[in-house]
């Protein structure tokens, strides 16, 4: 069973960066063929996909956001992180990862509980 669980600071003031981890047990981040992700959804809207890593290290982001995201991992500690430079208070969501299998397509098959973020001074 493939467990994810988002951690990180619920509260960011404007134009900090936003860390949050991803730690994944239940099997490993480096483990053919699966992609891990950070989604986010704002109050309100529907769901915003941000950026993925897949298990051989290889990222890419959505062009909105890609000069202001960085994601990347911890093989050792099975983690991956998500790092968003510059927030503002349009950053304020609930922080998803999740992972998906290429041998599905762009569905996404276990996903960690959320984490709240605000951006707020």
């Amino acid at each position: 069973q493939v467990q994810l669980q988002e951690s990180g600071p619920g509260l960011v003031k404007p134009s900090q960066t936003l860390s949050l981890t991803c730690t994944v047990s239940g099997g490993s981040i480096t483990s053919r063929y699966y992609y891990w992700s950070w989604i986010r959804q704002p109050p309100g809207k529907g769901l915003e996909w941000m950026a993925v890593i897949g298990y051989s290290g290889s990222t890419f982001y959505s062009p909105s956001l890609k000069s202001r995201t960085s994601i990347s991992r911890d093989t050792s500690k099975n983690q991956f992180t998500l790092q968003l430079s510059s927030v503002t208070p349009e950053g304020t969501a609930v922080y998803f990862c999740a992972r998906g299998d290429y041998g599905v397509g762009s569905e996404f098959d276990y996903w960690g509980q959320g984490t709240q973020v605000t951006v707020s001074s």
